[in-house]
């Protein structure tokens, strides 16, 4: 009987618990704040970022810095326009180029911290084709998906609802899990983003790049350079948890006259 009692109220916490995208309106499991993850992102970052090299090529880096700040105008308009902007609270956006022309990479840390590898450069091949990996990526980020992740793993592993407890009882074990869950350019290794989550970036960036003035039909055409590229061998990193190539620029082009719907005019 008390086991059946203490499921229920596992239950119930795991309901109280939950959160929505706030684009989707999909379910989530939300057991860390933003204001618990978001400085450690920071901190990770300026480790990452301290490390580099940073790129040397300044008509590149300008490029991945104008369309960050392009698409962040646009993310922070959308939230004002659902009322979320406190959805934000904590964001300190930064864009860094990161010289590693054999990784074909990029990513965005919870609060906006972002990376782009030179060896995507050549695949983005113009400003569009940046807009395109921006967008997915800071979707990432506005859709909480480390959160969610990282409180999968909380839960999965190791039973406890908060990071704060995990930290309290195995530092080193919390500290692994955190830096997992969004420490993109570590030599850790992250914990996947599953195809679900993958997809939804797809749809919500196609959004934020269109709302930043960008032409969503550019988002299959990256996708489709990228196939080109990984030339049906082992896909790169960027690709590497990526619904197959044809779902994904099939799902793209299916998505492109809701993202249309938020062009501005």
């Amino acid at each position: 009987m008390l086991k059946k009692i203490s499921i229920f109220l596992l239950l119930i916490w795991i309901l109280y618990a939950c959160s929505s995208v706030a684009v989707t309106g999909r379910k989530q499991l939300n057991l860390v704040p933003n204001s618990e993850i978001i400085p450690m992102a920071n901190q990770q970052y300026k480790e990452v970022i301290t490390k580099g090299p940073l790129s040397s090529n300044q008509q590149q880096t300008q490029l991945v810095k104008r369309v960050g700040a392009k698409i962040q105008k646009a993310v922070e308009e959308y939230m004002a326009s659902k009322g979320a902007s406190s959805d934000l609270a904590g964001f300190q956006w930064e864009y860094n180029l990161i010289e590693d022309p054999k990784t074909v990479n990029a990513w965005c840390m919870p609060g906006g911290k972002v990376a782009f590898y030179t060896g995507i450069m050549p695949i983005c091949k113009d400003e569009a084709g940046v807009a395109v990996v921006m967008g997915h990526e800071v979707a990432h980020a506005i859709a909480n998906h480390g959160r969610e992740r990282m409180s999968q793993q909380l839960l999965a592993q190791y039973g406890l609802g908060t990071l704060s407890a995990l930290m309290g009882q195995n530092p080193t074990a919390g500290e692994d899990l955190f830096m997992q869950a969004i420490g993109a350019g570590t030599n850790l290794g992250m914990l996947k983003f599953s195809r679900e989550h993958e997809s939804e970036a797809d749809r919500i960036g196609l959004i934020f790049m269109t709302m930043a003035g960008y032409d969503p039909n550019e988002a299959p055409a990256f996708w489709e350079r990228m196939t080109a590229m990984s030339g049906g061998q082992e896909p790169p990193e960027f690709m590497s948890t990526h619904p197959s190539h044809s779902t994904r620029i099939s799902d793209l082009k299916s998505w492109i006259p809701e993202a249309m719907s938020h062009k501005k005019n």
